[in-house]
């Protein structure tokens, strides 16, 4: 979730509507959010271990700065992103256009509830900033793993999540924003659930950040 800074930056979130980004405004909102999630969106890449030859999936790209920061690294695979904004479709095309003219990365308007790829596609996945907005946690969960490889990683990362520690400004925002924030205890039950036989939880001290990493 972008930190809003000051009315007018607050405003553009609000009329941008972060649970799905529309107009203008939305596009302000998801340039920024490329900046202000640059290092939790790299701290979730380092964690996937990607191999130059695997193929990605980014789930709720955005306005496509992860799908970009994993390019350097994908040399002989394949990246995808999808999301259910068309302004977001727009900006992440944009953002990567050259490596999207080149074949090597391609935006597809969809859902997480219903990803339109074979079972076993992607060797990794990654989500950066948009489990606090989908639909059926669980469910959807189930979705990513059914389109996961056996072997593979998906990291799900997070501005906010609930626990003891948590700021005041962080539960200003899930309550603000409508944000679906687990506990570290509900992400795990939730994987699990969802058929990762491996879950590790990655949280900092005095941070409301995490991440969490699937291995199926």
């Amino acid at each position: 979730m972008e930190k809003s800074i000051g009315a007018d930056r607050e405003s553009i979130t609000v009329m941008g509507n972060p649970k799905k980004p529309e107009g203008d405004a939305g596009r302000i909102m998801l340039g920024r959010m490329n900046e202000s999630h640059a290092s939790l969106t790299a701290w979730a890449i380092s964690l996937l271990g990607i191999d130059c030859r695997d193929s990605v999936l980014d789930i709720g790209c955005g306005g496509g700065a992860a799908l970009s920061a994993m390019s350097a690294e994908i040399t002989e695979g394949h990246l995808t992103g999808v999301d259910y904004s068309d302004v977001s479709v727009s900006l992440s095309a944009e953002t990567n256009a050259r490596d999207i003219a080149s074949g090597k990365t391609e935006i597809i308007k969809a859902s997480v509830d219903s990803l339109p790829f074979a079972d076993g596609t992607f060797d990794k996945i990654i989500s950066v900033e948009s489990f606090y907005f989908w639909q059926s946690p669980a469910r959807d969960l189930c979705e990513v793993s059914r389109v996961l490889k056996k072997g593979g990683r998906a990291a799900i990362a997070l501005d906010v999540y609930t626990h003891d520690g948590m700021s005041a400004s962080s539960r200003e925002s899930v309550k603000k924003y409508g944000l679906y924030a687990p506990t570290a205890f509900e992400f795990e039950d939730m994987m699990r659930r969802a058929e990762f036989g491996e879950v590790r939880l990655y949280t900092e001290p005095d941070s409301d950040r995490i991440v969490v990493l699937g291995i199926k």
